[in-house]
């Protein structure tokens, strides 16, 4: 009977995988189809290249789902038998019949969330475990105990499957959970798209997986409208998102943006590194009026009693400080940004130059009224406006700015900061830091891009191709009439002959030469600043500064937000609502929507934690957001838990961990070690299978010599070298700490809690 089953899930796979082929054969014909057809205009162009980028995005969907395709089945109660996998697919026949559900699809529900107690209309739930399209084993469960229908593959366990997966070895890349998603977890992963949803939980807990699956459930669910504004995943640091780089790819999408706060700026590579104190000053919220208050002193007027004196062929203008004063006023009374209001200042005060230059030209020297007429008074007004001298004064005073070199300007000489404050942020010269960039994006909103000219060169380009169109119509029309010998001929025969000019004008011949733009709506959101996606999730969100929820928020206008983090493990009190400078996290919880189906699990590491994200979510949603916990530690074993809680005690004798679901029985380690014996410990204790990291202060890198420190951080390596705040959001099977007692307490508590197997702690001798 066994053997059976066996055959039989072996034979769906291969069928369900041979339609996967068969699929992937007819995407790629396609593109290569649509990409030959010549399309004979601009509207069939564009048709044309989101065919092929709708094809190329099924492609890459398809080729990733490979690994892993099918990896359940429920059976229910009235004989309907659904297999479960990472996309959706129908059989081959007029019917289009289902073969494969989606395990985002409402039919897939209870896969997850059935139990015993409530078996959602199941039978029995099987979990298939592949190797590439081999079934290496079945494991059932029997949810209607009556049924004594029996296959020899049932489970005694019923956290089998989850164990299994916990207790392998890792890769130095993020899985996905999709097979074997969590209750608490796929309620979390299944909430209302709109508002902000927080999802606070300690370590292990699956915070980012579930936001992983989040953003592939999201995009399954609203694909129409996220596909053309994009989704954004924020993480902490390059390293984490290459760590998580492959787990939507493999739940099949593609067309998502990952980045850190330091990369929302396009064109600027944040390389450089703050003080923590330094970028403490950087984060704070105060800073956004500080650069505005910087930005209004580039909009200067002459002193008193020093006017500008502007050389002009009718005699000297003069440009004093009452003119400049009022033109300052009613410039910054639109509310513009500084180079939007530019044009309103320059128009003030050309207005009022040329009634200075009309008084005194158009003066009746016997008293009367001015004799200059109103189209006099323009033309004045236009030599005005074209003034080079006048234009040099209108620059002194209100000049054009470029956001990045105002900030290298500001934090060379900061103003309305304290003097220990502006000490800690100066700086002459050297690459932009990640705390510079939520400064960056303040200061492009403050100071606006004036896009006129970039805008005029357009046009001028597109003339000049309509004008080359035009030409290659006219030599095409000279050419056809050379062709008879008289005008007779010409009238007579040319009319039954359609040239080029006959079917295309010039306009329409130049937009077909017009570059197409291929680019994805991730790819395009990443190289656009004011892109405004569709939904954000932040990993680790805990960390951000007030700066950087700043920046966050511009690029979200909808506020449809999934935020992840966990207050116990914020990194330093250079974040915006650290426990350390408020008191810790408020013990009232977070609001939460009447009837919202996100079920809130057991309070996390940190306590309640609600009143922390509403000191960060108060300005921008004030109450209107909702706070689901996870409580279940699903990676680190109790045994290290235990451990990593009892130290963290040592400081916040109140401290609750997560609750652990397994036990190695395996305690963890002390060691006292030179630190150049450190390496050799690591060569020890590394696994056959898996990863072993060494986690210790940054500033004894240096000394822990031959553990591959240098260079690009490297996840796949056997071993890696990390400090704290690196490690943050990773796991490895094998962790050493390193001097323990010079790290601060959520630093340690991180980096206690990365291990999935063994735990090591090493104090330096």
């Amino acid at each position: 009977m066994s053997t059976e089953e066996m055959r039989q899930e072996q034979q769906f796979v291969f069928l369900a995988h041979e339609r996967l082929d068969r699929l992937r054969g007819e995407a790629e014909a396609a593109v290569r189809g649509t990409m030959a057809q010549v399309s004979t205009g601009r509207q069939a162009r564009m048709e044309r290249d989101i065919e092929v980028a709708e094809r190329s995005a099924s492609l890459a969907a398809l080729n990733a789902a490979d690994t892993g395709l099918c990896f359940g089945r429920v059976d229910r109660r009235d004989g309907v038998t659904h297999h479960i996998g990472r996309l959706g697919l129908r059989a081959d026949d007029a019917e289009r019949t289902p073969l494969l559900i989606d395990w985002r699809a409402p039919v897939a529900r209870p896969f997850y969330l059935a139990t015993g107690y409530e078996p959602m209309g199941l039978r029995r739930r099987r979990h298939l475990t592949t190797e590439g399209r081999t079934v290496t084993a079945l494991h059932d469960e029997i949810m209607d105990l009556g049924d004594p229908t029996r296959t020899g593959h049932e489970s005694h366990d019923a956290d089998e499957v989850l164990l299994a997966a916990l207790e392998g070895a890792r890769t130095g890349r993020m899985a996905d959970i999709v097979s074997t998603i969590q209750a608490e977890q796929d309620h979390i992963i299944r909430a209302p798209q709109h508002g902000v949803l927080v999802v606070e939980g300690g370590p292990g807990t699956g915070k980012t997986a579930v936001a992983l699956h989040r953003a592939a459930y999201l995009l399954y669910a609203h694909r129409e409208q996220l596909a053309k504004r994009a989704v954004l995943v924020v993480g902490p640091n390059p390293a984490f998102l290459g760590y998580i780089g492959e787990v939507l790819p493999s739940l099949g999408e593609t067309g998502v943006l990952l980045s850190t706060v330091g990369e929302l700026y396009p064109g600027v590579h944040a390389t450089g590194t703050d003080s923590p104190a330094a970028a403490a000053v950087k984060g704070r919220p105060e800073m956004a009026d500080v650069l505005a208050e910087a930005v209004r002193d580039r909009q200067r007027v002459p002193a008193k009693g020093e006017p500008v004196v502007i050389a002009h062929d009718d005699g000297e203008l003069v440009l004093d400080w009452a003119i400049a004063v009022e033109a300052r006023h009613k410039a910054r009374e639109t509310g513009l940004p500084h180079n939007l209001a530019r044009p309103y200042f320059a128009f003030h005060v050309i207005d009022d130059l040329t009634a200075q230059l009309a008084d005194r030209i158009g003066e009746d020297p016997y008293g009367g009224p001015n004799f200059l007429g109103p189209d006099d008074i323009a033309q004045l007004g236009k030599a005005v406006a074209a003034s080079a001298e006048v234009h040099s004064a209108l620059a002194s005073l209100w000049p054009p700015l470029d956001p990045e070199e105002f900030l290298a300007g500001y934090l060379a000489e900061p103003t309305h900061l304290g003097d220990a404050e502006a000490d800690l942020v100066r700086r002459s010269e050297g690459p932009w830091t990640p705390a510079d960039v939520p400064l960056l994006d303040e200061a492009a909103e403050l100071i606006g891009a004036d896009d006129s000219a970039a805008r005029a060169a357009a046009e001028a380009e597109r003339s000049l191709r309509i004008a080359y169109a035009q030409g290659v119509l006219d030599v095409s029309y000279a050419s056809r009439t050379y062709e008879f010998e008289d005008k007779e001929d010409v009238d007579a025969d040319a009319s039954e002959v359609l040239a080029a000019h006959d079917v295309i004008d010039a306009e329409r011949m130049a937009e077909r030469q017009e570059e197409a733009d291929h680019r994805s709506a991730a790819e395009r959101a990443a190289a656009d600043r004011t892109w405004a996606f569709g939904h954000i999730i932040v990993d680790e969100a805990q960390e951000l500064s007030a700066m950087a929820w700043r920046l966050l928020m511009r690029r979200c206008p909808t506020r449809s937000m999934t935020l992840v983090g966990d207050p116990a493990q914020t990194a330093d009190p250079a974040q915006s609502g650290d426990p350390a400078q408020s008191g810790g996290p408020a013990q009232s919880g977070g609001p939460a929507q009447s009837g919202d189906p996100v079920a809130p699990a057991a309070p996390a590491a940190g306590g309640e934690g609600g009143g922390f994200w509403q000191r960060i979510l108060a300005p921008y949603v004030a109450d209107r957001w909702r706070l689901a916990r996870l409580g279940v530690n699903y990676r680190t074993p109790a045994e290290i838990m235990d451990y990593a809680a009892a130290r963290r005690r040592r400081t916040e004798p109140d401290f609750t961990p997560p609750r652990s679901i397994r036990s190695t029985g395996t305690a963890p380690f002390e060691r006292i070690a030179d630190l150049a014996d450190v390496a050799d410990l690591a060569a020890a204790e590394a696994p056959e299978e898996g990863r072993l990291a060494v986690i210790a202060p940054g500033e004894l890198h240096g000394a822990l010599t031959g553990l591959g420190g240098e260079g690009p951080l490297d996840l796949s390596r056997p071993v890696v070298l990390l400090d704290p705040r690196q490690a943050k959001g990773l796991e490895f099977d094998t962790v050493l700490v390193v001097a323990p007692e010079r790290m601060p307490p959520n630093d340690l508590y991180v980096a206690l809690t990365r291990a999935t197997q063994r735990l090591g702690v090493v104090t330096p001798a």
